[in-house]
């Protein structure tokens, strides 16, 4: 089994998007240049869903169309619909994401749409791709625990990813969205998604309430798992979670995965830097343990 793992930072989407700061689009444009020099192979960029929802990207073509694309990165946006999708075409994507829950009551109060309702939006969405040559990620959010329904069934996560894998997403992204997940409710959730669809097709998404992140990611990585989301400065968190902290630092996740022995083809000094620099612009301390260490006075 391969010992390198890929990294998909989403900090400057999924970070920045729940975070108090607005931040000037000239600071996420330097954001996004400063993680491309990290050795990141995919840097989740922006999204273009309305800005009534997410003011913070509203700024979503600017950003994109201002960053440097550097040699061999991808830079996927988010798209809610055919809408946002065409959106993004107007400015260069090639590769987007989509995203709906395995939680019935979390997307009718997230996006007031069934969880049918919100794949059916995404049809048009993967054919008007598959036309285009461009790649689709798919989003499974809730999949260990949902804020308004509790326990989530496992079988539920595993119907909604075998549906958007057979619909065309090349790639289904795990996410532990509220944070209460454990190492052993990881695996096992992890184990009966990968019944069914490729574990090679899969990556994890693991927020950080209740300290169990880099566990979870571990747990996952011993069942084979090789794609890992992350948010440099473990920036964001789900707004309807208790006590929620932010995704799982990037900084965090690279240390551990170099002191296993895996690699990441990421530079940790300049992410740490990347961290340190975005927590300043944040205004706030940051969430990532090796970068509080690494730069103590």
């Amino acid at each position: 089994m391969s010992n390198h793992v890929r990294i998909v930072e989403v900090g400057p989407r999924d970070g920045l998007q729940n975070e108090k700061t607005l931040l000037a689009a000239a600071v996420k444009i330097e954001l996004i240049n400063r993680l491309s020099d990290t050795g990141l192979a995919t840097i989740e960029a922006t999204s273009f869903v309305s800005p009534k929802w997410v003011p913070q990207l509203a700024d979503a073509a600017e950003v994109f169309t201002a960053i440097r694309k550097a040699p061999g990165v991808v830079y996927p946006v988010l798209v809610p619909n055919l809408q946002g999708y065409e959106r993004a075409r107007e400015v260069g994507a090639t590769e987007v994401a989509v995203f709906t829950a395995a939680s019935e009551a979390f997307n009718q109060k997230n996006i007031n749409a069934s969880i049918d309702e919100s794949i059916e939006r995404f049809v048009p969405v993967l054919e008007r791709a598959c036309a285009d040559g461009v790649a689709v990620r798919g989003y499974v959010s809730t999949v260990l625990g949902c804020p308004y329904q509790g326990d989530v069934p496992v079988a539920d996560v595993v119907r909604v990813a075998k549906r958007l894998h057979a619909l065309g997403c090349h790639e289904i992204s795990l996410g532990d969205t509220i944070g209460v997940g454990t190492p052993a409710r990881a695996r096992a959730m992890l184990r009966a998604v990968a019944s069914e669809v490729p574990m090679a097709a899969l990556a994890v998404h693991f927020h950080d309430t209740y300290g169990q992140a880099l566990a979870n990611i571990l747990a996952c990585l011993e069942e084979g798992v090789r794609v890992v989301d992350s948010a440099v400065s473990g920036t964001g968190g789900c707004p309807y979670a208790k006590g929620a902290t932010g995704n799982v630092a990037s900084e965090d996740v690279v240390y551990m995965l170099h002191g296993m022995g895996m690699t990441t083809g990421v530079d940790l000094d300049r992410l740490v830097q990347t961290g340190a620099w975005l927590a300043e612009q944040l205004g706030k301390e940051t969430a990532s343990r090796v970068t509080r260490a690494r730069t103590a006075a």
